[in-house]
């Protein structure tokens, strides 16, 4: 082959070359690595481009299409701005709505320092149906907060709450004590604790009350306590010695029939529900939220509602079981009298049912008399 034949060969591949690239660009490169393998290298890295193209573009439609999902349950706040409240707690135990064992002495009944914490919905003080954590257990038995202090400025630092107040104890079962809060929106839930003093490991609390709603803070809120046992001592009544419960239960609410137990102070078989034993009421104030707040505090405003007048509760008495006969007073045969005795275990008040007769006696019989020889 000559030297001219070689060019004009060298000419003819290179314009099949230049057709192949053609036909790769109309068919999709589909062509390419069949016809040209020389080819081949560069048609799937392209191929591979596109592909991973694609699969982005069909991520982002998917992303862009689902629903968003929500992280706050329901508890995210859009206010404008802090709200500043004042918070009142009332107590309401007293001898006519708490008749049964109520404490007179040795400590009388009173209220232990109220403690509040703002936060979201990534932190709880407590919960109904949890178990208590340690700074609860230590609160709901001795009325101490140092370990709950602790803990909520942990989650502080997670930016999980807001800020902590307490107010002074209250000497007697019926009483206020009132305190500021600076509520903000990351931070609009609430939770309230205070301790019956004396009790084994009882309290009333507040738990997540959210005051942020729809975007505005609310107005004014009134809210019912109810006794809760924290599950971390199993005492019956207010004056019970610490008997720890093992395992720990969950905190629970103490209604007129749980427990379903005579000994245990809240037991009121005739009411379907107890009275409140304590009330919570918010108010937000016009002013301009104040930073720099007293923490504690029991000042009282002019204008706080009147205490709820709730009826007396009545208390039946209650007797204890009937002892054993005693012997024939005489002759078996000649009119002898046995007795048996009981006695009372709690007084009536309140207009509940009276004591039964606490003495029985009846006639002697032949089998219950002694032989006498």
């Amino acid at each position: 082959m000559t030297g001219e034949e070689r060019k004009k060969e060298r000419r003819g591949k290179s314009k099949r070359e230049q057709r192949g690239v053609q036909i790769c660009s109309a068919h999709l490169h589909k062509a390419c690595p069949a016809i040209y393998p020389s080819q081949m290298m560069s048609s799937e890295v392209l191929t591979r481009g596109w592909l991973q193209q694609l699969l982005f573009v069909l991520l982002r439609f998917t992303l862009s299409s689902a629903a968003p999902v929500n992280l706050t349950n329901g508890t995210e706040c859009t206010a404008r701005g802090p709200a500043s409240y004042i918070l009142v707690f009332t107590g309401h135990w007293s001898p006519q709505t708490f008749p049964k064992q109520y404490p007179l002495f040795r400590p009388p009944a009173q209220w232990s320092k109220l403690m509040a914490v703002t936060h979201n919905e990534h932190y709880r003080l407590w919960q109904e149906g949890t178990p208590a954590s340690d700074g609860m257990k230590s609160f709901a038995e001795l009325g101490l907060t140092v370990e709950l202090v602790k803990g909520a400025k942990e989650a502080r630092k997670r930016r999980a709450v807001g800020s902590m107040y307490r107010t002074a104890g209250i000497p007697s079962g019926i009483g206020h004590s009132s305190t500021e809060l600076l509520l903000m929106p990351r931070t609009p839930l609430l939770s309230v604790i205070v301790k019956l003093i004396p009790s084994p490991d009882w309290f009333v609390g507040v738990d997540g009350l959210n005051l942020c709603e729809g975007g505005q803070w609310k107005q004014e809120v009134t809210f019912d306590l109810h006794p809760f046992d924290a599950g971390t001592d199993s005492g019956f009544t207010f004056s019970s010695p610490n008997f720890p419960t093992m395992p720990l239960e969950n905190i629970t609410m103490i209604t007129s029939q749980n427990p379903n137990h005579p000994a245990n102070s809240f037991y009121y078989p005739r009411l379907t529900e107890l009275p409140p034993l304590g009330t919570i009421w918010l108010k937000r104030q016009v002013r301009s939220p104040v930073r720099q707040q007293n923490r504690v505090s029991n000042h009282i405003l002019p204008d706080v509602p009147k205490p709820h007048k709730f009826s007396e509760t009545p208390l039946d008495c209650e007797v204890s079981m009937w002892s054993s006969w005693g012997l024939c007073s005489g002759p078996c045969s000649r009119g002898g009298l046995r007795h048996r005795t009981r006695y009372i275990l709690l007084k009536p008040a309140n207009s509940g049912t009276p004591c039964p007769e606490l003495e029985e006696q009846e006639e002697c019989t032949q089998h219950n008399c002694l032989a006498y020889k």
